[in-house]
């Protein structure tokens, strides 16, 4: 790793390309067969630079697959009490000092330099979990990126990586290839007491007329249970995290196809949104029923049940009106079942407004500008003494006042709970109670433990 491609990734210059692979996706009646093709950009979920002059004329993006059927509503029912303490005092940003690879980090391979950076409260200590070498003949960076972490029901941990391919990581730190020709996969969800594994990734990762799909794979096989989902916009709006809610049924955030609902020809004409677009998806585990949960949300990179039965989901901020010095914040939703969460109804001078008779269901946190929340989870274990049902979630900007995963309760307070990284991206429980972190930029998995009070 040289210090030219840290800055250009760390300060969200570059987008890097990804590579996908060659595996089969099967199709599962009565859903077309659809074939993978090579990304265009790396899944970068931040707010998005403004869209360049030169792009093509629009197309029309194809219609939810007609297997997609409405189905009734179904609210699942508050399973847990919250029974999360209160918070402790916020981690500080450790400084930045210069490696020989970084003005600000050290090297992707000084484990114990990293370790050392890493600041958590007292009681708790970090490790080095796993790094993936990049093997490709012309890499674009020495490591695999990881954009998402589950635990399966073997207690392995499950890494899906912007270069396609996912990876497992044993008890014993032993890392095994378990799926590989994806194109970007993004979400990753066992379905409950299987061993089926659920990812959403992409069919054509373009700017304009891109596609998304939801797989399952089971036995080696990739099978498409839902396709032609809205996608991807400049590389980064896209099917992204999945999770299984008390009902059983699967979830999955979309993201819209442009920053604010616009048409992208430069006109700044408002677009018609398409019924699969800025939501949040309920679907059946085999993918023949599917129904929109909740709208508005302009990325929602995860998503997560809390302990309350409510589904919490990040969403990622549009972009500034230039030279305007308004300040637009990202945000943590409780997600409203039917509810309007915003996307593309926005007051701003680029906008279109909030139509008559809309009611726009507020964040529950908003954080600062450009500090981009990506993974969250909801921490439902007993280890970390006075943390049961608090959120965790990333913040995963390469700028001082973001690289830290938060701890959040479900009353919206929260607090820095770890800091240190170059760029998080997601955050996951194992089955021990311990958290795993993921790094993007160094790609580099990291375990967050209760070791007692010193």
């Amino acid at each position: 790793m040289n210090q030219l491609r840290l800055i250009l990734l760390l300060t969200l210059i570059l987008l890097l390309s990804a590579c996908g692979g060659s595996a089969e996706i099967a199709s599962a009646p009565p859903t077309a067969t659809r074939t993978p093709r090579p990304p265009t950009a790396t899944p970068f979920p931040s707010r998005t630079p403004a869209p360049p002059t030169d792009t093509p004329s629009p197309t029309n993006t194809p219609e939810p697959d007609a297997t997609a059927t409405p189905i009734p509503t179904n609210t699942p029912t508050p399973t847990v009490t919250p029974t999360a303490g209160p918070h402790a005092p916020d981690i500080a940003q450790p400084e930045y000092a210069a490696s020989e690879c970084s003005d600000r980090f050290p090297c992707n391979d000084d484990i114990a330099a990293w370790e050392a950076r890493i600041q958590v409260p007292a009681g708790f200590a970090v490790s080095y979990v796993a790094q993936f070498p990049n093997n490709d003949p012309n890499p674009n960076w020495p490591s695999l990126q990881p954009t998402s972490l589950t635990f399966g029901p073997d207690g392995k941990l499950y890494v899906a990586f912007t270069q396609g391919s996912i990876y497992t990581i044993d008890a014993d730190g032993n890392t095994a290839l378990f799926f590989d020709g994806l194109v970007v996969p993004t979400g990753l969800a066992f379905a409950p007491d299987s061993d089926r594994l659920y990812v959403s990734s992409r069919v054509r990762d373009w700017h304009l007329d891109g596609e998304g799909q939801v797989l399952v794979i089971e036995d080696g096989q990739a099978v498409q249970i839902i396709g032609e989902l809205p996608c991807c916009y400049l590389g980064m709006h896209a099917p992204n995290g999945i999770a299984f809610g008390p009902d059983g049924y699967g979830y999955v955030g979309v993201g819209g196809r442009a920053d604010h609902g616009e048409i992208l020809d430069g006109t700044n004409t408002q677009d018609e949104l398409l019924p699969f677009e800025a939501v949040i998806l309920r679907f059946s585990p085999d993918g023949t029923e599917v129904e929109v949960y909740a709208r508005g949300l302009r990325n929602p990179y995860d998503i997560a049940w809390g302990g309350d039965g409510i589904l919490y989901a990040t969403d990622n901020g549009r972009d500034e009106v230039p030279n305007s010095g308004e300040i637009v914040p990202e945000e943590l939703h409780a997600v409203i079942p039917g509810g309007e969460h915003g996307y593309p109804y926005y007051e701003c001078d680029w906008c279109f407004g909030i139509p008559e008779g809309v009611e726009i269901v507020p964040p529950l946190v908003e954080f600062p500008a450009h500090s981009v929340p990506t993974g969250i989870t909801a921490y439902l274990h007993e280890q970390f003494p006075g943390y049961y049902n608090s959120l965790f979630l990333t913040l995963w900007t390469a700028l001082p006042f973001a690289e830290s995963v938060v701890r959040v309760l479900p009353d919206g307070s929260h607090s820095t709970f770890a800091t240190g990284f170059a760029a998080p991206i997601d955050v996951t429980v194992g089955p021990g109670g311990s958290l795993y972190v993921a790094d993007y930029a160094t790609g580099i998995i990291f375990k967050i433990s209760y070791v007692g009070e010193p």
